[in-house]
């Protein structure tokens, strides 16, 4: 089994079993504070509750990535379900002799009626400025593809978020019990009167 460990004893296991989720560190969770404080590199709780913060601010990063991806998905999967409607519907038209009348974006609310005779080819816009022509039925096999990709990884950021979500949780809970820790310790020590 390998295992990573940073020095706050928080561990990123593979080979177990289990999911890694995109490298996202799992958070340790400290049951016992006084045998955590004596793990090497745990030497006073501020340096604890330093490492856990880093931590924690990590997982905030990490989130606000992952949510970017879902946004930017969420966004995709609607277009290229669109446009394989339109692709089934240039699909069933191309037989026939009729051309198909549309409207197409010239810029913001400006649209221009065309006449479109009936084709087996279409441009698909793949990004970064690139179209390229295809059959219809390429087309529709490309973006059928491209669907089942993009709904596989919007279901696997929701996993990865969830596991986030529970380091959060997991953090949070650590930096509080080793908060009452420290308290409990220095009410120990100032319970204690200096005489004279």
């Amino acid at each position: 089994m390998a295992a990573a460990q940073d020095g706050c004893g928080l561990e990123a296991a593979a080979g177990n079993g289990r999911r890694i989720h995109l490298g996202i560190p799992e958070a340790v969770f400290v049951e016992d504070v006084d045998s955590f404080m004596k793990q090497p590199g745990n030497e006073t709780a501020d340096t604890v509750l330093k490492k856990l913060d880093e931590q924690y601010q990590k997982y905030k990063f990490m989130e606000l990535n992952l949510a970017q991806k879902k946004r930017r998905l969420k966004g995709q999967i609607p277009e290229i379900k669109q446009t394989l409607e339109i692709l089934k519907y240039m699909q069933r038209k191309k037989e026939s002799t009729n051309s198909m009348e549309t409207r197409f974006l010239l810029a913001d609310n400006l649209y221009c009626k065309a006449s479109v005779p009936p084709t087996d080819k279409v441009c698909l816009w793949l990004g970064a400025n690139v179209m390229l022509e295809y059959d219809i039925d390429e087309a529709q096999a490309l973006l059928e593809k491209n669907l089942s990709t993009a709904t596989k990884n919007l279901d696997s950021l929701e996993e990865d978020l969830d596991f986030l979500r529970d380091q959060f949780t997991t953090t949070e809970v650590s930096i509080l019990l080793t908060n009452k820790g420290k308290e409990k310790k220095l009410k120990k020590y100032s319970t204690y009167k200096i005489c004279p």
